[in-house]
């Protein structure tokens, strides 16, 4: 994954796990989840999913949750993956804001 923590710039496809998990879901949930926020245009394989979820684990911005118990495995974002999904949300408004003002539109 080629996420920027420093710069703030996050992949388009970490950011909308983040953003997925946000509630408790399950590797496919959040495939689905994706699928239907972006209406079709990231379609995410099984192995890149859960190589990004176990890249997130690792960086503690997703947490797996539950008692285990169930078949699937459920992940949750952290408190730090709350304040990097915050930081992408703020770079993002700048990037529209800075591009309205050059090309017209509303920010």
């Amino acid at each position: 994954m080629r996420d920027n923590v420093k710069g703030g710039a996050l992949t388009e496809v970490t950011f909308y796990i983040l953003l997925a998990l946000y509630t408790p879901k399950h590797g496919y949930a959040v495939m689905q989840f994706i699928e239907e926020k972006t209406g079709g245009r990231l379609s995410l394989g099984a192995g890149t999913l859960y190589g990004a979820l176990n890249s997130l684990q690792d960086k503690g911005w997703i947490a797996s949750c539950g008692d285990g118990a169930g078949r699937k495995k459920e992940y949750l974002i952290t408190a730090q993956g709350k304040e990097i999904a915050q930081k992408e949300i703020i770079r993002l408004k700048e990037l529209l804001r800075v591009a309205s003002g050059i090309v017209g539109g509303t920010a």
